[in-house]
């Protein structure tokens, strides 16, 4: 008899629906599974045997084929068990077909026949909602994940005796429902706050200019000088996650097994941090199978790369792509993924190899050339994506030894929000969402000067030899100014605000 059990699997970020096709007919007992099957679900057959005859049922000791349509994409992951198990029982008449046609079911199960979780349940979900489904049934691992998308029943199943007493019609399931607006409401506050930051009032200016345009941002300071400390407490200041935003980055999280089992939704902004060993497949993603990597991970939040130049330049060259286009493709033999990868880079390096170059309290021992192939790996092209320059000198005594009187993170949240609806308001129309992602029709439109401005900027340019790339950034820098100062108009003192963004850009370079 045949059996038809609708299941889904993801591709990249996105998940589509495969149907699990059972039949079983006469013959020598055999165990065949098709449809480009990895690894993992070849091995299913070994699961779903014990796990039927460790629940109370029967295996059936006939020829047993699998298919999985649609046959010409391959198939990953141990989420076939549920459906395979669900599709024999079927098959074999222990559970009505007209049931199960209604719910898209996924679930790795164990020998005792316990079902656990898998991976990319939400995706999973929102193609059974796109599908029109009646619901979804999935581990009870998942429930809470997978309840986040409205308008489609989440069924969570512990066991798979409980899972065909239901399609039986002998018990019930209760569905899995979590009210979204309160995990919003609920979010837990931060362990960092910039009102624990002694002195360094122009580097947290920076940050505070950065959040609320979308800039990226360097930092360049002696060892012990507070950059780190100042990037960790970014994520503070940014602008609430909206709801899209949420469901998107947790789909990213999703697909790779790295949500937290007890949160149902990412309500805060994520901050990598990876360490200048990482290869470039970790960075941007890649591998045999293709998965994201951290640049996708830090997805509608931070991507901070501490001590920059001691990252391979070959790592930090496959950056362009992602700060440029905002998304980030993987192409295989097979196949080719894109990823989403919106992110801020904030990176801190020091100016030097010794770290004191420029330092008036400490001698620098480097010489000239040893400077600049430090300063070399960082290559123009992705030092031009990078909006502003700051230095961060080494803290004063008395900074140090004075009680922190700086304003919290919740002021300067506060601020930046505001800034980022005044954005929004202006770009409604278009497919950019902050400042930074102005291109020069924009900045022609949004970024007028009058005259006074224009002759400070003129002044700036042939003092210090600044670029037209350079031009540009600090345009869309006065422009973030003037929108936290909720200025209509872009002023002097905007860009007067703005040149001291652009330090690199000076005769710093050796």
């Amino acid at each position: 008899m045949l059996a038809k059990v609708l299941s889904s699997a993801v591709i990249g970020i996105d998940a589509f629906l495969v149907e699990v096709e059972v039949d079983i007919t006469s013959g020598l007992p055999t165990f065949t599974t098709v449809g480009l099957p990895e690894a993992s679900v070849k091995e299913s057959k070994e699961r779903v045997k014990s796990a039927i005859n460790n629940s109370g049922y029967t295996f059936p000791d006939d020829r047993i084929t699998v298919n999985l349509a649609p046959a010409h994409i391959k198939k990953e992951g141990t989420g076939f068990d549920l459906p395979i198990a669900l599709g024999i029982l079927t098959a074999t008449r222990i559970i009505p077909q007209e049931i199960i046609s209604k719910y898209l079911v996924l679930g790795e199960l164990s020998l005792d026949g316990r079902i656990k979780p898998v991976k990319g349940s939400l995706p999973m979900a929102l193609a059974a909602k796109s599908a029109r489904y009646t619901g979804i049934i999935v581990p009870y691992d998942n429930g809470r994940e997978a309840s986040v998308v409205d308008k489609i029943t989440v069924l969570p199943v512990k066991t798979l005796s409980q899972i065909v007493s239901f399609f039986r019609g002998f018990s019930q399931i209760k569905p899995e429902k979590i009210d979204v607006s309160s995990i919003f409401k609920n979010k837990k506050s931060f362990d960092l706050d910039f009102s624990e930051v002694k002195g360094q009032e122009h580097a947290k200016r920076s940050l505070e200019v950065a959040a609320a345009g979308g800039h990226n941002l360097i930092m360049i300071g002696p060892p012990g000088s507070g950059k780190t400390m100042l990037a960790k407490r970014l994520p503070t200041i940014l602008p609430p996650m909206t709801f899209e935003e949420a469901i998107e980055t947790t789909k990213i999280f999703s697909v790779i097994g790295m949500l937290p089992k007890d949160e149902a939704l990412i309500t805060k902004r994520p901050f990598r941090s990876p360490h200048h060993t990482i290869s470039d497949a970790g960075l941007i993603g890649g591998g045999h199978i293709p998965r994201p990597g951290e640049v996708s991970l830090a997805h509608n939040g931070v991507l901070f790369l501490d001590e920059l130049s001691e990252f391979k330049k070959h790592v930090l060259e496959v950056l362009r792509q992602p700060l440029e286009d905002l998304m980030v493709t993987i192409s295989r033999a097979a196949l080719s993924l894109t990823y989403p990868s919106s992110f801020m880079l904030v990176a801190a390096m020091n100016p030097c190899p010794c770290g004191y170059f420029s330092d008036p309290k400490h001698e620098c021992r480097c010489t000239y050339p040893q400077i600049y192939r430090y300063r070399s790996k960082i290559s123009g092209p992705l030092m031009d994506r990078i909006d502003i320059h700051v230095e961060v000198p080494a803290v004063a005594y008395k900074d140090l030894i004075g009680e922190p009187n700086a304003e919290s993170s919740e002021d300067i949240k506060n601020r930046v929000t505001a800034a980022r609806e005044r954005q929004f308001q202006r770009f409604k129309r278009t497919k950019i969402y902050c400042n930074a992602q102005m291109i020069t029709r924009h900045i022609k439109k949004h970024c007028k000067i009058d005259n006074a401005s224009a002759d400070l900027l003129e002044t700036a340019i042939d003092k210090f030899g600044l670029s037209a790339r350079a031009y540009n950034r600090i345009l869309k820098i006065a422009r973030t100014i003037a929108d936290l100062d909720d200025a209509p108009d872009v002023k002097v003192d905007h860009i007067s605000e703005a040149v001291q963004y652009r330090s690199l850009d000076r005769g710093k370079r050796l």
